[in-house]
């Protein structure tokens, strides 16, 4: 039995999440173009008759210039030592830039099985793929290379194959129907936040939170209350919208991937309060170990 831990480094937007969605089947880790938008290590839990892959998404590396951007450095590095083998993503649709040379810097300083990820090849030439990779090759001993789209899911069974090379014999680290380490109260409030990303776009900025205060169960559905929290009355207005058309928008389509999720009727109550006036930031900092809104 093949068994272990593959981190997954990149800059951001390079595609992490939508791989370890795609792996495993089920949005378990949200997707926006905004920068920094994972901020937690989230385990996606690949099993198959023969192995067990803990694929372990992270924040995108980057250079940081605030507090958020520290600790999500701090949250990535943490993977690359804690993890079997690492795949390194890049986006092959952009030039190879200082993004990706930062990266690769952190990579030199470990010892383990490096796989690099060349991702998005749907939005180039076919001719263009074996020049990413000599490009690439030049600049660190990859133990491979696996071109892939994770959105169409081009050699993505490749990535799978690749990765159970390199994995120790080993037990079960889960159950098999286990397939992230995250809550589902986690995985709710992340799908509310990554709405609000979608639907602001560049008007909110990622410090934009959630936190679910309540799950009320029935036979059929369930009642989720949840507080969207921001940092100045102005991002509440937008996030409200115009008679409430905003959050209203926000939870028709948050309702939807969480009732996908959850396999049940959904009623989602959704307030926004800023970080002074929420009654619950204490818990909030207490239960996620930081603070974005610094």
């Amino acid at each position: 039995m093949k068994s272990g831990f593959v981190g997954l480094i990149g800059r951001p937007n390079v595609g992490k999440s939508t791989l370890i969605n795609n792996i495993i089947g089920t949005k378990i880790a949200i997707i926006s173009n905004k920068p920094q938008t994972t901020r937690n290590i989230i385990q996606g839990i690949y099993n198959d008759e023969d192995s067990q892959i803990v694929f372990v998404d992270t924040p995108g590396i980057h250079k940081p210039n605030h507090k958020l951007g520290q600790y999500l450095n701090k949250q990535a590095y943490y993977s690359i030592d804690d993890v079997d083998v690492i795949m390194m993503l890049t986006d092959v649709s952009e030039p190879l830039g200082a993004g990706d040379k930062y990266v690769i810097e952190k990579l030199k300083e470990v010892n383990k099985p490096v796989i690099l990820i060349l991702n998005k090849i749907d939005k180039i030439l076919r001719e263009k793929i074996l020049t990413k990779i000599v490009e690439y090759k030049d600049l660190y001993n990859f133990s491979e290379i696996i071109p892939i789209s994770a959105l169409t899911s081009i050699n993505v069974d490749d990535v799978i194959k690749t990765c159970k090379k390199y994995l120790p014999e080993s037990v079960k680290f889960f159950d098999d129907d286990t397939i992230t380490n995250k809550s589902n109260k986690f995985l709710i409030s992340e799908m509310i936040r990554e709405k609000i990303f979608l639907l602001t776009e560049e008007e909110v900025p990622h410090s934009t939170s959630c936190y679910i205060e309540k799950i009320e169960k029935s036979k059929n559905s369930l009642n989720i209350i949840a507080t969207i929290v921001v940092d100045r009355e102005s991002l509440k207005r937008i996030i409200i919208g115009k008679q409430g058309a905003m959050i209203k928008k926000i939870g028709t389509m948050a309702r939807y991937d969480i009732e996908q999720l959850l396999k049940k009727k959904v009623y989602l109550d959704l307030h926004v309060r800023t970080i002074e006036k929420w009654r619950d930031k204490e818990k909030y900092l207490s239960e996620f170990g930081y603070n974005e809104f610094e």
